[in-house]
Formats: C-alpha cells, sequence, structure tokens
C-alpha cells in the first residue's frame, strides 16, 4: 500500500509508513485497556485504595481525577494541535506525550498495595491520561500522511482493528501470565502478590509494551516542514484566540466541519458506553457468568476489530458517512432487541451484533475528519476532536443512569444509549462533507 505525502496526492511513502503507524494504536492498547479500563484501575481502587477512610471511596476520587484529567485535555488538545502543525512538530509531539505516558506507566510499579499509595497512582493515571489523549491528536493528524483519497479509509480501520487485536493479546498475556490464580503466586510466572507485585509489574510489561510499539512511527514517518503561511507563536492568550477565529471561520466557512465535530462528539460517547456498560449488562440482565463475560468480552474485541478493518474498504468506496450512518442503524437495531429479548444465547448473538458496529464507527470517524480537514490543520482539527468528545462525555453514562432510575430495572440503561446513538445520528444527518479536501 502506497499513500502520498501530505497534501501532495501524486507523491507516495512506503508500506512500511504505514504499519510503522498502526502500530502505534496496537501498543495504545497498553494504556487504554490494561491500565485505565481492565486492570490497574481495578486494582487501584480495590487492593490500594480499600481501607481508605471514606466517604468519598476510592472509586470516587478516580473519577474525579479523571474528570479533571479530561478538563485540562479539553483545554489543551486544540491549541497545542493547531501549534505542531504550525511548527511542523506533529512526531515530535507525538514522541515527547508517547514518553509521558510510557514514564507514568512504569512509575504505576511504585504503587504497592497500601492506602497512602492511591494518591500516587490517582497523579500517574491522570497525568498519563492527559498525556496519552494529547498523543492521539498528532498521531490522527497523521493519518493522510500515511493512506491515499483511495485507502484512507482502510488504513484507519486497520489501524483501529490493531488496537482491539493489541488489547486482547496483552489482556491475556496479562491475566494467564500475573493475575489469574489463587495464592500467594499467580500465573503461569508464578508472581508474588505481596505489595501488589504482580499488578506492579503488569504496569512494568505495559509501559515497555507501549514505549516499544511507539517507536516505529516516530523513526519511519517523517516530520512534516513547518507551514511556511503560519502567524508566529504568540503565547497562550494568542493561542486561544486564534482558536476561536478558526472556530468562526469554520462557522462561517464550512458548517459541515463545526456539525461533524458536534455529531461525532455525542455518537462517539454512545459507543463509548456500549462497551462500558456491556459487561455490567451481560451479568445483571442476561446472567452471565463472570467469567463468561470475560469471554464474551474478547469476542466482542474480535469481531469489533473484523468490523473496522471491513468497513475500511466500503469508506474508501463509497465515503466514511455512509459507513457510520449504517453502523449507528445497526447499532439501534441491535439495542432495541435487546431491550426485549432474554438469556445468555440471546445476548451473545445480538450483543456481539452491536459490538461488530462500534469498531468501524470510530474507524470512519476518523477518516470522515482528516478528509474534511484542510491539509496542514489536521493537528488543529483533530485538538477540537479531542476537545467536543470530552465535552460530551457525560452524555452515556448520564442517560444509562437515568433511565434505569427512571423506569427501575437495569435493562432499561440501554434504552438511554439508544437515545444517545440516535440523537448523534440525526445529528451526523445534517452533515454533507466533500469527499476529500486534499483533492480540492
Amino acid at each position: 500500500m502506497s499513500a502520498p505525502a501530505e497534501g501532495l496526492v501524486g507523491s507516495t511513502v512506503p508500506r512500511r509508513q504505514v504499519v510503522a503507524w498502526c502500530t502505534w494504536d496496537w501498543g495504545s492498547a497498553a494504556f487504554q485497556a490494561v491500565m485505565t479500563t481492565f486492570v490497574f484501575t481495578v486494582y487501584l481502587t480495590g487492593a490500594v485504595g480499600e481501607d481508605i477512610e471514606g466517604p468519598p471511596t476510592a472509586t470516587s476520587w478516580l473519577s474525579w481525577a479523571m474528570a479533571a484529567s479530561g478538563v485540562l485535555v479539553a483545554v489543551l488538545a486544540p491549541v497545542l494541535g493547531g501549534r505542531s502543525d504550525a511548527a511542523g512538530r506533529r512526531r515530535f509531539s507525538l514522541a515527547v506525550w508517547s514518553a509521558v505516558v510510557a514514564a507514568c506507566t512504569a512509575g504505576c510499579f511504585f504503587v504497592r498495595d497500601e492506602s497512602q499509595y492511591l494518591w500516587l497512582g490517582l497523579l500517574l493515571l491522570a497525568l498519563g491520561t492527559v498525556a496519552f489523549e494529547l498523543a492521539n491528536v498528532p498521531y490522527y493528524a497523521m493519518l493522510r500522511q500515511v493512506s491515499t483519497p483511495a485507502t484512507i479509509g482502510r488504513v484507519s480501520g486497520i489501524g483501529w482493528a490493531c488496537g482491539y487485536f493489541g488489547g486482547i493479546f496483552l489482556l491475556l498475556l496479562c491475566n494467564y501470565g500475573f493475575i489469574a490464580g489463587d495464592g500467594p503466586t499467580r500465573g503461569f510466572l508464578d508472581v508474588p502478590t505481596e505489595g501488589g507485585l504482580n499488578i506492579r509489574l503488569v504496569a512494568l510489561l505495559a509501559a515497555v509494551w507501549f514505549g516499544l510499539a511507539a517507536l516505529p512511527v516516530l523513526f519511519l514517518v517523517p516530520e512534516l516542514p513547518p507551514d511556511p503561511t503560519a502567524a508566529p507563536r504568540r503565547g497562550v492568550a494568542g493561542a486561544y484566540r486564534d482558536l476561536f477565529a478558526t472556530v468562526r471561520e469554520l462557522w462561517q466557512e464550512d458548517r459541515n466541519v463545526v456539525w461533524f465535530l458536534v455529531s461525532s462528539a455525542v455518537f462517539r460517547d454512545g459507543l463509548a458506553a456500549t462497551f462500558t456498560f456491556g459487561a455490567v449488562l451481560a451479568h445483571s440482565v442476561y446472567g452471565m457468568s463472570e467469567s463468561t463475560v470475560l469471554i464474551f468480552g474478547v469476542a466482542a474485541n474480535v469481531v469489533a476489530a473484523l468490523g473496522a478493518v471491513v468497513a475500511g474498504r466500503f469508506d474508501d468506496r463509497f465515503g466514511p458517512r455512509p459507513v457510520i450512518v449504517t453502523c449507528l442503524v445497526g447499532m439501534l437495531i441491535a439495542g432495541t432487541i435487546l431491550l426485549f429479548v432474554r438469556g445468555e444465547a440471546m445476548f451473545w448473538v445480538f450483543g456481539l451484533m452491536l459490538t461488530v458496529f462500534v469498531g468501524p464507527a470510530q474507524a470512519s470517524a476518523r477518516s470522515m475528519l482528516a478528509r474534511m480537514s484542510v491539509p496542514g490543520r489536521e493537528g488543529q482539527m483533530f485538538g477540537l476532536y479531542q476537545t467536543t468528545g470530552r465535552a460530551a462525555s457525560f452524555l452515556g453514562p448520564l442517560m444509562f443512569g437515568t433511565f434505569i432510575l427512571a423506569f427501575g430495572t437495569d435493562r432499561a440503561g440501554i434504552g438511554g444509549i439508544i437515545v444517545v446513538l440516535g440523537l448523534g445520528l440525526v445529528l451526523l444527518l445534517r452533515v454533507r462533507p466533500p469527499r476529500d479536501r486534499a483533492l480540492a
């Protein structure tokens, strides 16, 4: 697969640059799946924070730490993205933020299972989350550098699938190598559990995994030259004035981008809620055992990854908007069916039907904004993408909890997710994007 250099449709880059870019997605699972979702946060709120005096509980402190990190990302992402565009420093920005993520992850080795270490763990996770989200801005902005207008959807889908498969592989390795079993040692490596050593070693493994996976893109994807038309750097206040001017300009000249940023923020939160609350519903509503839920989680990630790869070809042929619309409609159908069916077998069928659309929708959302962005300003656009996503991140959990409260059953939470996905679809239907602005 060859791809054009940024904004130069006729020139090509080697296939190894595409592979290098996708490798970062593969490694990102070390932080997303291991540190913030399935392993380290469970250890932090359980073993480490078990004996803290409360309320508030360790889980509450974790939620507040993550909320604070979200605010920082929302404030910093669009400005830093715009600066990396203008200065031709996307690769440098990606290297810096990736290094911070790896350092924070490795630092979690020092978080022993004693309550006084809770604050260190929260600080490292919060800083790591900020760095990870900021690293995504230049990383997403590189998408057009490693693809052509004919392959951008496919490349985005393959990268997203690499993230899913990387998460599956690393979670299985962590579980069976360091966590599974009972007694003073765990896993087939017989790692001692005293002081939480087995989980702390998982943090080291995640840091090394991510650090190594981040290297190929830093060495093989070239840095862009600085933008000669960019205004000189004018400090933080000047950067925000430029940002607000850009938003006004977008609203006046191309409201499609603005509507897409809003709609994607809504439906991406619905996509996130699908995975966030899926395991809870599988157990509490459809009667899956905890071990079966883990197996279902692996299967869900596999079908989401395969869906992203397959849908990438449709993205390139028909455009990303039809792919996203199809995925959201499919999720609305599957979710509505899940509201009424019962039993584990039905959840396997329609739960997997629901998750198969998640990967394609996420990957095509990324490719759609890359196509809509003016060449050379992708960093700023993906900074806004991260900011709007953070601004809407309360919708899924809020609607999920509200529907449960209103109807008195966990099953009703599915209705809340359906509402968020439906709202995102309605907003997306307003968007009429060009095929690819790099061709203009």
